[in-house]
Parts: structure tokens; sequence; C-alpha cells
């Protein structure tokens, strides 16, 4: 039988799986066996069956141990996601053994996590004791991807994104502002553009974050980038740093009005796209369970 033809009807053990890892972890078969309360013998015939049944050498064994070959860099690159999905899924299930009927999966902009929704899904945790939330934060586009991917039962998502073929909804009014030190209030005027900041040193949020990949397209429209001197974690540190004089950065006005003090100034950017409004989204078509309807109910309610 060829290579081809074994490795393509074969379906990963999981067990085998965590012995591979922990012979790579422990640098030797027995090492692994060890850590997996296996015996020697066994574990040899259960990695020689993973290395048939794929068709390819996963380690090469000296006496010093054991080093990995192309095919076991492949499978030791995938296997730490595989058994954290295992694990997440064990305590998913785990979660309906203990009496809770589901898990709603909310995915968000950053404005929506940092400012909007953590009181609002709090209420709704506190009136509803058997209902979990997994909440995440993605750029935008990213979460509209999820939802028509039917990886998310809501999203929420800023307006300059295309909504076709979900139902979507305003939720709230979000402008962006762009919070300058004390030092720079000579700049803030009426009609201010982001153009007119780029040159400028930021304060950011980290470069993974909705609200920083979205400014980062709109320098790039520009044909800049932009510098950050510094990305912290949060809406309420960066509009600290702009405080001591670190840069300038963009966020959402409703943060602005909480944290600005004398040391900072908000300005309105006169930017279309800054004038944005969050989306409350959903997949159309799809059967929403009874608790992401609840939540997306009592969300609409909120924003009215």
């Amino acid at each position: 039988m060829s290579r081809l033809a074994t490795s393509a009807g074969y379906r990963i053990d999981p067990f085998d799986l965590r012995l591979f890892v922990a012979i790579v972890e422990g640098g030797s078969i027995t090492a692994g066996a060890q850590r997996i309360h296996l015996s020697l013998a066994a574990a040899s015939t259960r990695l020689q069956g993973l290395e048939h049944a794929i068709g390819a050498p996963l380690l090469r064994r000296a006496k010093q141990g054991v080093t990995l070959t192309d095919a076991g860099r492949t499978l030791l690159r995938h296997a730490g996601r595989l058994q954290r999905e295992l694990e997440a899924l064990h305590a998913a299930m785990a979660a309906h053994a203990h009496g809770v009927r589901s898990t709603v999966r909310v995915l968000c902009n950053t404005a929506a996590m940092s400012e909007h929704l953590p009181r609002a899904i709090g209420r709704f945790l506190a009136a509803h004791a058997d209902v979990d939330v997994e909440l995440r934060e993605l750029d935008s586009q990213d979460v509209l991807l999820a939802l028509r991917q039917e990886q998310a039962d809501i999203g929420i998502v800023a307006d300059y994104v295309g909504t076709e073929g979900l139902h979507a909804r305003v939720w709230r009014e979000d402008p962006l502002v762009a919070v300058l030190p004390r030092s720079l209030r000579g700049i803030a005027r009426r009609g201010l553009r982001f153009v007119d900041l780029i040159e400028r040193p930021f304060v950011g949020l980290a470069a993974e974050s909705g609200l920083s990949r979205f400014l980062q397209r709109q320098a790039l429209q520009h044909g800049r980038g932009l510098h950050h001197r510094v990305r912290v974690g949060s809406v309420d540190a960066v509009i600290a740093l702009v405080g001591d004089g670190v840069g300038i950065g963009v966020v959402p006005a409703v943060a602005a009005r909480r944290l600005a003090d004398g040391r900072v100034t908000a300005v309105p950017l006169a930017d279309d796209w800054a004038q944005r409004r969050l989306l409350l989204c959903s997949a159309a078509g799809e059967r929403m369970g009874r608790a992401g309807a609840l939540l997306l109910d009592h969300l609409a309610n909120e924003a009215a």
C-alpha cells in the first residue's frame, strides 16, 4: 500500500497525539511514556502505528533521544491547537452536565468591548443564571466573516462594513475623536481631519485590536503608516498616556467623555468614517438558540 493510500483514510487518535507531544516534550520515548503512565512497549507500538498510518516517520531515534522530522514538526504545530480545542470541548460539555443550558457566542469591535457591552451583558447574565456568554473582540470585518461562517451568534460592528446577507440594526452612535495632550491644544479646531495628525507620534491599542487595525488602514489610504510610541491594553491607558504628553490617540467619543480630564483635549474628527454607528448583527436564515435569541432581544432593547 502506498503512503498516500495509507494516510488518506487515517484519523489521528487523540491519545496518540497526546503521546506524541509527551515524547517530544520529554525528549525520548521512555520519558514520554512515563509522562502519560504508559509502558515503554505500549508507547513504542502506538508510535509506530501512528507513523505507519500517517505514512511518514515523525521522529529520528538516537541514543541521546529523539528529534523531529519535517512530518513531526508539522504534526507538532497542529497538536497544541487540537489539544486546546479538545480541552475547550470538554469544558463546554462539562458546563452542560452542571446545568448550564447554553453558551452564546458574541463577537464585537473595540468600542463595543471597552464601552458598551460589559454592563449590558452583565445585566443579562444576572437575570439568566443558566446561560454563559463567550465574548471576544475582533476587527469588524472579521466579526462579519465569523457570522457568515456560523462561528458566532451575535456580532457588533462599526457601520463602515457591508452587512449584506445578515440581519443588522443600529445599536449605538459611536463617533471617534482625537485626544490631544495639553501641549497640542493649539491644533484643536473645528474640521480637524485624521490626515492632519498622521505625522505625529501616537499612543494606541495592541496592533491586533480592531480599532488599531482600522486606523492603520485609514493611514494607508494616505500612503503612510502610523508611528506608535507605545501600545497599551486599554482605552483608559491610551488616554492616560496622552495626558502625560506621550503622543496623541484616536478613541471612541464615549470613552473620551468618561476619561478625559484637564490634561487631555478631545476633538471631533471631520472624516466621514469617524461619524460611525455600531450595528447589532446576527446571521440571516440561521435558527438561533433560545439563549441567543434572548440576548439579542436584550441588547436590542438596551439600544431602544
